[in-house]
């Protein structure tokens, strides 16, 4: 399997759950006139060869896909079933109208959750005619599995109590929402190039990596350069934290590639 393709990675969102800014909030980010501090959910789009992955699926997916133009997608691989993360699925018809079924990668307990909050998407029988079409990969962070000949190590992480995934491509790792990881999960992420990883607000979180925390991480696991996504406004404006971080540290932004 061939591992040196050229990735790009777009930061289709960067914020946490209820996006930033937060509605009904007077926060000075949520007021900030930077575009660096409007964040939508989280998700990335990792390409190569002209073949996107999608990684989460959640409630802006539609806006996200339209402002980056994206125009074909090859699958998309989930997280964990939090409505920020699953919640844009149906949005997926267009493809499906382009392409038949999308390929998506979920651990048996997502697949679950989804089957029963998007009953009429898996469906067998008195399908509606336009639903959207899935074709289903059971995965778990115990086996590797390659996309196009592009190596894919899924990574277990705790959001809180929720064992979630985190991914691996080649020499990129995407890990959001983390608080812990064991020692045996973090050794899959030596030698990167690039992590992408939580860094939510200053204060302690009880399901997600704070700053501090992140950057602990970061430093522990020594990537060549680093991006802190699933923010929230409590991290403050983007311009005053970026000059808080390590030289090889950087707050991503919506529509960020890298």
């Amino acid at each position: 399997m061939k591992e040196n393709k050229e990735l790009k990675v777009t930061f289709l969102g960067t914020g946490t759950s209820t996006g930033v800014p937060m509605l009904t909030s007077k926060h000075p980010v949520a007021l900030s006139k930077d575009f660096r501090d409007k964040r939508l959910r989280s998700s990335i789009v990792i390409s190569w060869d002209n073949i996107n992955y999608v990684i989460d699926c959640g409630p802006d997916f539609r806006q996200q896909m339209m402002r980056e133009e994206v125009a074909s997608i090859n699958g998309i691989l989930f997280t964990h079933e939090h409505a920020d993360h699953i919640a844009g699925l149906d949005e997926i018809r267009p493809y499906c109208f382009q392409m038949g079924a999308v390929p998506i990668y979920v651990t048996e307990r997502v697949f679950g959750v989804l089957k029963r909050r998007y009953d009429y998407i898996f469906k067998t029988e008195n399908r509606y005619p336009s639903a959207p079409q899935v074709a289903t990969n059971i995965i778990s962070h115990h086996e590797i599995f390659y996309l196009d000949d592009v190596k894919i190590t899924p990574i277990e992480v705790m959001h809180g109590r929720l064992p979630i995934l985190g991914y691996r491509f080649n020499d990129i790792a995407y890990i959001t929402d983390i608080k812990t990881i064991s020692e045996e999960e973090k050794n899959k992420l030596s030698n990167l190039d690039t992590l992408i990883v939580t860094g939510l607000r200053k204060e302690l979180h009880t399901t997600h990596f704070n700053l501090d925390e992140a950057l602990a991480f970061i430093a522990e696991v020594k990537p060549k350069k680093a991006y802190l996504t699933h923010i929230s406004e409590l991290l403050g404006l983007h311009k005053e934290v970026e000059k808080e971080l390590p030289e090889n540290v950087f707050l991503a932004f919506d529509g960020l590639k890298i």
